[in-house]
């Protein structure tokens, strides 16, 4: 899941009942190799900000996540950071 602030989204994912294994947060796209956090959030490297979240889909559907998501996750904000 990509979007413009990893954090906030990454909480969500954990509040979901059971299912959830774990999570990492990271950079997406881009072009600049391994970006710090701050060269990130400078908007100059073509980054954005994203989460890996490993599940059991036995627990929990990829569509409850994507709800999850979502929900909480307002693409239109400045940088995505919704």
């Amino acid at each position: 899941f990509a979007n413009g602030c990893f954090w906030g989204s990454e909480k969500s994912i954990w509040r979901l009942p059971k299912g959830i294994h774990s999570t990492a947060v990271g950079y997406c796209a881009g072009y600049t190799p391994n970006p710090t956090y701050e060269e990130a959030c400078s908007s100059q490297t073509g980054h954005t900000e994203g989460f890996r979240v490993v599940y059991n889909p036995a627990e929990i559907s990829y569509v409850d996540i994507l709800r999850m998501f979502w929900e909480n996750h307002d693409p239109t904000q400045y940088m995505g950071q919704g």
